[in-house]
């Protein structure tokens, strides 16, 4: 035994132990029914994931020739020098396509809570809409989206 300890302080202790163990349990099995269902979303998907790609491996013709086993970039021939300029609208095609789509993620939590915000929040997102279709005009107007 351990000095200055009794046989009544040391059950005390193991009970008060096993009750926080009980308790930590208890915590844990609630926060693990909160999650559930996404866990076995995540199961579902990649086992689901796993037989797609594992049927296609087994079913597909496997014949690969050099036209098959070759890099792809961008239409232009990949043996080339890699210090070619590409067009400066493939880049301006692409930051636009990022800015009216990271934008348009916006309008999906706002459409979701509509109902629930004020009269503020939607003249805020009408004021926000009209200064992104006043931009898409002006990118229409000098021809960004235009392709030759």
């Amino acid at each position: 035994m351990v000095a200055g300890s009794s046989p009544v302080s040391l059950g005390a202790f193991f009970i008060k132990r096993y009750l926080i163990i009980l308790f930590n349990l208890f915590t844990m099995k609630l926060f693990f029914l909160e999650y559930f269902s996404v866990l076995v979303y995540i199961i579902v998907s990649l086992l689901l994931t796993l037989v797609i790609i594992g049927f296609s491996y087994l079913l597909a013709v496997q014949r690969s020739d050099s036209e098959k086993v070759s890099a792809y970039e961008c239409g232009f021939d990949p043996f080339d020098d890699a210090r070619n300029t590409f067009d400066v609208r493939f880049y301006l095609v692409a930051i636009l396509f990022i800015i009216f789509d990271l934008e348009v993620t916006f309008l999906f939590p706002w459409a979701v809570t509509l109902s629930q915000i004020p009269l503020l929040g939607f003249w805020t997102m009408f004021i926000f809409l009209i200064i992104l279709t006043i931009g898409f005009v002006y990118e229409w107007k000098k021809g960004a989206l235009e392709w030759e």
